[in-house]
């Protein structure tokens, strides 16, 4: 199973779009970059962790980061 990924993003209009690979429409749309790393955080955790990628206004890649799987009910001890 590949690893859950998502991206930020420059938008063409303005601001920032957080994408999963492949996708044609972003998730979420943001003002700033750190606005959209938080939202990318959100998803990946609520979605059982994953990668969070980061790129710079030219589109490269900037940073990498590993989010951590959000708490997950059925592993609970109880």
């Amino acid at each position: 199973m590949a690893p859950n990924r998502r991206h930020i993003v420059p938008n063409p209009q303005s601001g920032w779009d957080v994408k999963a690979p492949g996708a044609k429409r972003a998730s979420v749309h943001t003002d700033t970059q750190a606005e959209a790393q938080a939202a990318a955080r959100r998803i990946l955790h609520n979605a059982g962790g994953g990668e969070l990628v980061t790129h710079n206004v030219q589109g490269q890649i900037r940073a990498a980061d590993t989010v951590a799987p959000g708490n997950d009910p059925t592993s609970s001890k109880g």
